[in-house]
């Protein structure tokens, strides 16, 4: 059995991994990050690149050496990794990722076209066909590297190409000097927004996704998906970095253009509309949806799969379920379950953090459990607190 990728296949994966990664976070932080840090926009992107790209690709690294999140969190203790592992799926799938990657894409660019009832006929509409075709990529996941790698991912990559391209051929050059937290301290602001991109908690599902799309290459050799997946993460990580400085450099480069927008969400429309004209609204959403929709078909994946593991409830059933789920939460419930699964993940995200680390220092303690548990343990109370 072939237990080696080509140079095709490989690349077809990293750029998976980078549409994983990807999502509507990812595409709102940076403009507006560099046109609130100005002239400091390098030392911002630098730190958020620790927690935006670093710490996530640790976590892709971390994953495959251990064979799983599972496998990482029994290193603390059997209801520890079960009771952590779940909360990670939920919370950052059906609980918060799934459904407001479904109704971000509407939310910025469609919703503000539109007034009164509409709103909630368009958004069902947009919202039933973004998750049908989301559906229909998690059916077959071991399709999806070929569908992803090689035509979804690309396409939006291209599109925030001619975005920044386009920026920079206009002429825009209206920088600013750093405001709000970015003129006091650019450094912890860099970093802490980087941190809100979520990925860290995200690269810890994805590991599962990647093994899949190994195995659909015929790649059963252990040592060899462990080999490939910590490729593949640097080679996503620097993608990432190349995509967050465009756009950073979008907002930079536009900041005294437009010095009204509270968001980056407004930063990319206003730049859009610079560069393209009216068909900038068109280009937009479909940069947005393309975003959404890749990390979209990851969570839907690595949970099915996770719980499929966990049950004996089949893979494709539990793709209806979280569908279905997240359909009705992007429509009518989001505000509600971000009540719980926000605090959830605020608990969990430092305590993925320290787990990474812990990963990686492993052959320094010599894998002692005791380790683990008093600094997880400890960690999770004060996160808690």
């Amino acid at each position: 059995m072939n237990n080696k990728l080509t140079k095709q296949q490989f690349m077809q994966i990293c750029i998976m991994l980078f549409g994983l990664f990807f999502g509507a976070g990812n595409l709102i932080f940076p403009p507006f990050m560099g046109k609130e840090a100005g002239f400091s926009s390098p030392w911002a992107l630098s730190f958020f690149a620790i927690t935006a790209i670093i710490f996530p690709i640790l976590g892709v690294v971390v994953v495959a050496k251990t064979k799983g999140l599972r496998n990482l969190a029994l290193k603390v203790s059997p209801w520890f990794a079960l009771a952590y592992t779940a909360c990670i799926y939920l919370s950052i799938g059906p609980g918060l990722g799934i459904p407001r990657a479904g109704s971000t894409p509407f939310t910025f660019v469609i919703e503000p076209h539109l007034s009164g009832n509409s709103v909630l006929i368009f958004r069902v509409v947009y919202t039933f066909v973004f998750f049908l075709v989301a559906y229909w990529l998690c059916l077959t996941p071991s399709k999806m590297v070929k569908r992803m790698g090689k035509f979804l991912t690309p396409c939006l990559l291209v599109l925030i190409c001619l975005l920044f391209l386009g920026v920079i051929f206009k002429g825009a050059h209206s920088f600013t000097p750093p405001v709000n937290d970015y003129a006091s301290n650019v450094y912890v602001t860099g970093f802490l927004n980087g941190y809100n991109t979520m990925d860290t908690v995200a690269a810890l599902n994805f590991g599962l996704v990647i093994a899949i799309a190994m195995g659909a290459m015929n790649i059963s050799d252990d040592k060899k998906v462990v080999k490939y997946s910590i490729k593949a993460g640097y080679v996503a990580g620097l993608l990432l970095l190349i995509v967050y400085g465009m756009l950073t450099y979008v907002g930079t480069a536009t900041a005294g253009m437009f010095p009204d927008t509270k968001n980056g969400a407004e930063v990319l429309t206003k730049a859009s509309l610079y560069v393209f004209g009216n068909t900038g609204y068109y280009i937009l959403g479909l940069i947005f949806t393309l975003a959404c929709l890749t990390t979209c078909v990851g969570l839907i994946t690595s949970t099915g799969q996770y719980f499929s593991g966990l049950t004996r409830i089949p893979y494709k059933t539990w793709v209806v379920i979280w569908t279905v789920a997240s359909f009705a939460l992007a429509n009518f419930g989001l505000d509600f379950i971000l009540k719980f699964s926000v605090p959830v993940l605020l608990i969990i995200y430092p305590v993925s953090l320290m787990i990474i680390v812990m990963g990686l220092l492993d052959n320094l303690f010599l894998g002692n459990k005791a380790v683990y548990k008093a600094t997880i343990y400890v960690c999770l109370i004060f996160s808690i607190i």
